[in-house]
């Protein structure tokens, strides 16, 4: 549906005001993990806007990207969290708060003893145009004509191209906290496209952002302060995981779920969402013999590329899915048992994977067909009471 104001605008000066004076409507109520907060300059505290915690969920020297990093608060906490082998770059649209993120780096660099972020001026919707490149190429080219309107269309693609603001497979992590929702509805897709783009394979989006549980009212859409108060823009909470789905992304799960909505709205619940996505399933499929087994409890599960698991059974899988599904850091490696062949296949000299879907892979196939060893141990202490 389309709104009868400029979203864009309304949210800039929302958080140009956020900016200079604190704006206690903008926050949802978060618990934030350890002791980072402690090292933070009063004034982010107070003027950093979110609606959970996905700091929590980034490891040490990991690259993350914060999307909407607004006075920095989750840029300088993870600066502590990911260490001097970690990175931070933080990507907002706003100028006001650019500038109160970036007042602070020496300060917070000589208390941590390390330097390792950055804040980037960009629209999250677009992470790969630089616009204080734009900025510059503007001040040089004063666009007074329709000639000019296409020169400028082809700097900015030239920029995306060629100095990209944030690369392709460059980041392990991506997150946001409570911004996504601020993005024009018909940007959305492209949104969590460019999400996907910037992770490297294996990389993950970890967002917190608000959702509702029923499309929300023309009147709720058409209220400026409710788009820029986090409300009229809220995901309808199961497309929130389908857009995650549609742009390529794996193993989504919802790490957090507010229990009592934060407002209620013409009967619309809209309360906070952390969800957990993986980049990584695309690529060829290579038979080296391997299988899973899947714990339980459930009977059956199904991943997002259609292979089902049975509980207790081994299911053969090829070793990119053999990948994804043992990775230390992944969604799924602690519902599994994995099952390696007795003789590796070297990958270079793996065959494609031809097996059909869902397929149980005889013990044979991992142990070899000639395997015939018997092996005892009279020291064995398996069944002692002890055990």
């Amino acid at each position: 549906m389309e709104t009868t104001y400029n979203i864009e605008n309304a949210v800039l000066e929302r958080y140009k005001a956020g900016a200079n004076a604190v704006q206690p409507a903008l926050c949802c109520p978060t618990e934030y993990e350890g002791n980072y907060l402690d090292q933070l300059p009063q004034e982010i505290i107070e003027k950093d806007y979110g609606c959970g915690d996905p700091t929590r969920y980034v490891h040490p020297g990991e690259t993350v990207v914060d999307l909407g990093s607004g006075a920095g608060k989750n840029c300088y906490m993870l600066a502590q969290k990911v260490g001097t082998t970690g990175k931070i770059i933080g990507v907002d649209f706003n100028d006001d708060m650019l500038a109160l993120s970036r007042k602070y780096q020496a300060e917070m660099a000589e208390k941590l003893g390390y330097h390792n972020t950055q804040f980037v001026k960009g629209k999250i919707q677009d992470l790969a145009l630089d616009l204080d490149r734009v900025q510059q190429w503007l001040s040089d080219h004063p666009i007074a004509s329709i000639e000019a309107i296409s020169a400028f269309e082809q700097e900015c693609d030239r920029l995306r191209q060629t100095t990209p603001l944030i690369a392709d497979d460059s980041v392990d992590v991506v997150i946001s906290n409570c911004v996504l929702n601020l993005v024009r509805p018909q940007e959305k897709p492209k949104l969590f496209q460019e999400i996907y783009r910037v992770l490297n394979q294996g990389g993950r989006a970890v967002i917190s952002d608000i959702v509702c549980d029923e499309n929300p009212t023309s009147e709720i859409l058409n209220d400026p302060d409710l788009w820029s108060g986090c409300i009229a823009g809220a995901f309808r909470e199961d497309e929130f995981l389908q857009m995650f789905e549609q742009a390529g992304f794996y193993g989504i799960k919802i790490l957090t779920r507010q229990a009592e909505p934060w407002q209620v709205i013409d009967g619309i619940e809209f309360r906070s969402l952390t969800v957990q996505a993986f980049k990584g399933k695309d690529g060829i499929c290579l038979e080296r013999n391997q299988a899973v087994i899947y714990k339980g409890p459930w009977k059956q599960v199904m991943d997002d590329d259609g292979h089902i698991l049975y509980r207790g059974q081994r299911m053969a899988v090829c070793d990119k899915t053999f990948q994804l599904y043992t990775h230390d850091h992944g969604p799924y490696h602690q519902d599994l048992i994995p099952l390696l062949p007795l003789a590796e296949v070297p990958l270079e000299s793996a065959a494609e994977f031809a097996r059909k879907v869902n397929a149980i892979r005889h013990p044979h196939e991992t142990k070899g067909v000639d395997y015939r060893m018997t092996v005892t141990n009279d020291n064995s202490s398996c069944c002692s009471p002890a055990n």
